[in-house]
């Protein structure tokens, strides 16, 4: 009989052996993945200076303005790149310069030794972004159905469009005043102003018959900051809006504002993660009391983890909407909607939400595909639009700051 003869004392069967390791395979296999979801977010999840500081410009933060730059300065490459979001939405190559604007300009208060460049990046986005609205109408930055009726305003103009040019002219001015630039932010702000005073909810379209809570709380920040720069008061139209949105387009559910409505004020879709956080974060500037409940409202209504990862829900759970481009693909089971969850970024970076913040950055260099060349650094799973949104919640801050800096109570506020 041989050594290896399995009848030999000390030797298990070969049917023995078999189960032996299945058991031990399913026994290590929970082990193993509880160890492992408590490491992915420990190695993913990155430490807050790295992206995001209050007195400086964060490395990460640097490395995506570097990108984004770079982009602004190669025009082949910059038309490639937004060519390839018009495909999708023509709103993603118009909400890409807001949101690099801003962001540059809260740099330019950060790092008062580089602001000529980036002022010259501005001045470029601001300078093009306003020739091709005149050259080729307000209808090339809005998505097609934009022509399917039209605007019950009387003006028949897009708030959308007006609204984030008036606010990438105020931002610019509020860093530094361009005499070029005074009479066509008081055009705009004036239209504005118009467009609102005779909307029958003190609001008005973006799209024909169809107003965004988004696009409104631009607008209002827009005239809000041009005040303080030219010396006008829109203070009573600003404390009539928050009254009228007070009043009339909060959801009975969950207290937020809803997302959009029609130009008499009747809701269309409820709050979204997409817009709720932004709309918060302009709220800052006219009701800090209001704008700190939504966002506390939006957090406790949208704010998910899983596996200590962080994320937003396009819509909470007492209200589902509509998918659409904006809120991107729905994760099955998650709920996880990647463009909440961007907006969702700028809430907790204006809120000084920390954990979440750092929960959502995690999730963003987990599952976001972090790409560095050249200095900079972009996401795969993003494009422009998404990378200066990111940008911009890294760097907010000093613009607002100034800004809040003169007290704007608006006549009229619920407040």
């Amino acid at each position: 009989m041989s050594a290896s003869d399995p009848a030999l004392p000390g030797h298990a069967s070969a049917p023995k052996r078999h189960w032996r390791q299945v058991i031990i395979a399913l026994v290590s296999l929970p082990i193993a993945a509880v160890i492992w979801s408590f490491a992915l977010p420990r190695i993913f999840t990155p430490t807050l200076d790295e992206f995001r500081s209050t007195t400086h410009v964060a490395p990460r933060a640097h490395e995506l303005a570097r990108r984004q730059l770079a982009l602004w300065n190669d025009p082949a490459q910059l038309d490639a790149s937004l060519a390839e979001m018009r495909i999708s939405n023509a709103e993603w190559d118009f909400m890409g310069r807001t949101f690099l604007t801003l962001a540059l300009c809260n740099m330019a208060l950060h790092e008062p030794e580089r602001r000529d460049e980036y002022l010259t990046i501005v001045d470029l986005i601001i300078d093009q972004t306003i020739t091709i609205e005149r050259e080729l109408g307000q209808y090339h930055y809005l998505m097609p159905y934009a022509h399917w009726g039209d605007f019950r305003n009387p003006y028949g103009r897009s708030l959308f469009v007006d609204g984030e040019i008036a606010l990438m002219l105020a931002a610019r001015q509020a860093v530094e005043s361009m005499p070029k630039y005074t009479d066509e932010l008081a055009r705009r702000v004036d239209k504005l102003a118009a467009q609102l005073d005779a909307g029958p909810v003190v609001s008005s379209e973006s799209y024909p018959d169809e107003c965004w809570m988004f696009c409104n709380a631009a607008a209002i920040a827009a005239i809000a900051i041009s005040d303080q720069i030219d010396g006008r008061d829109h203070s009573g139209l600003i404390g009539r809006w928050l009254t009228t949105i007070h009043g009339a387009l909060i959801d009975d559910q969950t207290g937020l504002l809803v997302s959009s409505f029609t130009y008499d004020g009747r809701p269309l879709d409820g709050p979204e993660g997409t817009s709720i956080f932004f709309v918060a974060h302009m709220l800052e500037l006219i009701d800090p009391a209001f704008a700190a409940d939504q966002y506390a409202r939006a957090r406790h209504e949208l704010r998910e983890t899983a596996l200590g990862f962080g994320y937003a829900r396009e819509w909470p759970a007492s209200w589902v909407g509509m998918t659409d481009i904006d809120s991107g693909p729905i994760v099955p089971g998650l709920n996880l909607s990647a463009g909440a969850s961007g907006m969702a970024i700028i809430g907790a970076s204006a809120f000084d939400d920390d954990a979440y913040l750092r929960e959502l950055l995690g999730t963003l260099e987990f599952a976001a595909f972090p790409i560095d060349e050249g200095g900079g650094r972009r996401y795969a799973a993003s494009n422009q639009v998404g990378d200066a949104v990111l940008l911009y919640a890294l760097v907010q801050g000093p613009l607002w700051d100034r800004i809040k800096e003169r007290d704007i109570t608006p006549q009229g506020s619920p407040r």
